[in-house]
């Protein structure tokens, strides 16, 4: 009995020991794989480039929308209805054209009876100051009289006004872009009548980067294009530069743009602003790929003796596929363009011709 547990325990002993051996064999062969990926890896080809300064041009594009200058929802002041619609949809107004009228019977009426009443005051006035000097009113009486009378003058600009809204006119000059009413239509105050778009001279809203806003100044002129009317140029003057940005650092601005009659645009459709700036002194312009996870990450690899360091850099205006670095690289150094996405700080890397 003893015999045989001593024989199955010499077995398991020996299974163990067997185990151990394989597992320490898969060790050093698996030590040996991983030297050898160490060897191999331990210098990455990348590419680099060597850095110089450079005078560059600080023209730069934005796209925008472009809006009229001037719009107006135009909107009746008076009750009444509509006895004559003089526009339709689309057409073109001048500020002070009569567009449209509503009855004016009973505001007629009003107006007459206004001027009869101020008419018998003021004979009542004549009457009174005779009387006053034979004593045969009070100053007071003479007094409550002329009262009235400039209650009645108020009437009767009030009637005078009320008739004379009676024809309505376009408050601005214009395009009918919406008719809410139709020929009979009661109106009552604030009843939407028109809508006024006024395109002669429009304006463009783009956003602008932080780093390229501060070359702008309001009443500087710029170049527009609208891509419907392709060679087309128009003349554009900068009208508003916001003071605060928004949180990617862009800030609006708004240019005014005079309309061409022949290549006339329209509010909403897309524009360009070609910024025209004076040549910037020398700086530094390194790829854009050279940027670690995007230009926003404002990291890079420098090649120094062989070895990738990482550079914390300050990005300024992007031209093209070439971005400036404001701070953080000198000239003379190398930035490695291609190959970071297997680098580390320290890394060794071996550049390709």
């Amino acid at each position: 009995m003893n015999k045989k547990f001593f024989i199955y325990g010499a077995v398991i002993i020996a299974s163990f020991a067997a185990i151990g051996w394989k597992l320490n064999s898969n060790k050093e062969a698996n030590n040996e794989k991983t030297a050898l990926v160490q060897q191999g890896a331990a210098v990455i080809p990348v590419q680099a480039e060597k850095v110089t300064k450079t005078t560059f041009a600080r023209d730069f594009i934005a796209n925008g929308t472009f809006a009229p200058v001037r719009e107006l929802s135009f909107v009746s002041e008076n009750s009444g209805r509509i006895t004559s619609l003089l526009v339709d949809e689309g057409s073109y107004v001048t500020k002070g054209q009569v567009i449209a009228r509503i009855d004016g019977e009973i505001l007629n009426a009003d107006l007459a009876a206004a001027q009869t009443s101020l008419d018998q005051l003021k004979r009542d006035r004549e009457r009174f100051e005779s009387a006053l000097q034979t004593g045969g009113i009070t100053q007071k009486q003479l007094d409550d009289v002329n009262f009235q009378i400039r209650q009645a003058e108020s009437r009767l600009i009030t009637a005078r006004r009320k008739l004379t809204d009676t024809q309505i006119k376009a408050p601005i000059s214009g395009v009918i872009n919406k008719k809410y009413v139709e020929l009979g239509s009661y109106l009552s105050p604030g009843t939407k009548l028109f809508d006024i778009v006024d395109v002669s001279t429009l304006k463009l809203n783009v956003t602008v980067p932080e780093s390229q806003v501060i070359n702008l100044k309001l009443n500087d002129r710029v170049n527009v294009n609208c891509k419907v009317f392709a060679g087309a140029d128009y003349n554009g003057k900068i009208t508003f530069i916001a003071a605060k940005g928004d949180n990617t650092l862009n800030y609006p601005v708004e240019i005014e743009v005079t309309n061409l009659k022949d290549q006339q645009i329209k509010a909403g459709m897309y524009g360009t602003a070609n910024f025209s700036l004076p040549q910037a002194t020398p700086g530094i312009l390194i790829s854009r790929g050279a940027f670690v996870g995007g230009v926003n990450s404002n990291q890079i690899y420098v090649e120094e003796n062989g070895v990738a360091k990482l550079h914390k850099v300050v990005a300024g205006q992007i031209i093209g596929d070439k971005v400036v670095v404001e701070s953080g690289l000198n000239e003379g150094e190398t930035v490695i363009t291609s190959g970071q996405i297997n680098l580390t700080n320290g890394t060794k890397v071996a550049i390709q011709k």
